[in-house]
C-alpha cells in the first residue's frame, strides 16, 4: 500500500486517505489561448514508466492539496512538498539521482 507523508498537516496517510489529482507542475493556459494550447493542457499529459510527480489531497485528513515524487514502476516514494511549490525541493531532486545511480 502506498503511504505518503502529508508536508501539512504531518500524518503518514495511506492512500485509502487520499485522493489523486494527476501530474504536477503543468502549466495552464488562460484566457485567449490557443485552442491546441487548451487542448494539450486538459488532454494530452506523459504517462512515464519511472519517477513521476503528482498531485495529492489529503481527503480524509487536513483536506489539502500537496506534491509528491514517486516512482511509478516500484511506488517507491521519494518524498512530499507544499503545493505551492514551483518546482520539486533540492532534497528531493538528489534522492531521486541517488536511486538512479
Amino acid at each position: 500500500m502506498l503511504i505518503l507523508h502529508c508536508p501539512c498537516c504531518g500524518v503518514d496517510a495511506a492512500e485509502i486517505e487520499l485522493t489523486p489529482g494527476g501530474e504536477a507542475h503543468l502549466k495552464r493556459f488562460g484566457p485567449g489561448s490557443s485552442d491546441a494550447d487548451f487542448e494539450g493542457y486538459l488532454f494530452l499529459r506523459d504517462n512515464p514508466k519511472g519517477v513521476v510527480l503528482e498531485r495529492w489531497r489529503h481527503s480524509y485528513g487536513c483536506g489539502k492539496w500537496f506534491l509528491a515524487a514517486r516512482d511509478s514502476v516500484t511506488m517507491q516514494v521519494f518524498g512530499t512538498y507544499s503545493a505551492q511549490t514551483q518546482e520539486p525541493p533540492q532534497d528531493i531532486l538528489d534522492r531521486i539521482e541517488a536511486a538512479r545511480a
